[in-house]
């Protein structure tokens, strides 16, 4: 949650949780999955701002897609014209969280196909946008405390997909975080 050393293990597979106190309205009360963590920059998606559409609905180049019923969710402010596609999924009894990022339709396909064969519980969403930190700047955020890190753990990522989800896993950090998170937004309907 403070500061981060140059021996800090890299991110990538975290989640990192908008504090409460960040107000930067693309990532207040956000969830990101971060795919890429090192020297050069963070990549990241959105998990929790979903477009209200699945991916049939936005494009269709997918309405007679196996992929149509995908949920699709705003990934973040950078190239929201950008379409992504990830997959994940948990192996508790293995401790492994396996994400797949970037995805072509096809080998996204191929995965839901393997997962459903295995009875696996594969996650498939696309994504409009990402977030991306140049070098240094997410360790700046992280030193100001504008985020929090959390680890990918079981079935977090496969329940409430909103502001719930931010909420929850903030909740599950701390006493203290729990109580910033469930504060209303106006105050005089405390």
């Amino acid at each position: 949650m403070g500061k981060r050393s140059r021996q800090d293990p890299p991110l990538a597979g975290s989640l990192l949780l908008a504090h409460p106190g960040l107000q930067d309205p693309n990532f207040r009360k956000t969830v990101v999955l971060l795919s890429t963590h090192g020297p050069e920059g963070s990549l990241g998606v959105v998990v929790n701002r979903p477009a209200g559409k699945t991916l049939g609905e936005f494009s269709d180049d997918f309405a007679d897609s196996d992929l149509a019923d995908i949920p699709l969710f705003h990934g973040g402010p950078v190239n929201q014209h950008q379409l992504i596609l990830s997959a994940w999924k948990s192996a508790p009894e293995e401790g492994v969280f396996r994400l797949f990022f970037g995805l072509d339709p096809d080998k996204a396909l191929e995965l839901s196909r393997e997962a459903r064969e295995l009875g696996e519980d594969l996650h498939l969403r696309a994504f409009l946008g990402y977030a991306g930190w140049g070098e240094g700047q997410l360790e700046a955020e992280l030193a100001e405390q504008a985020w929090v890190v959390c680890p990918v753990e079981g079935l977090a990522l496969s329940g409430a997909c909103d502001t719930g989800l931010w909420r929850m896993l903030l909740g599950g950090v701390s006493p203290m975080m729990k109580l910033m998170a469930d504060v209303p937004e106006d105050p005089s309907l405390n």
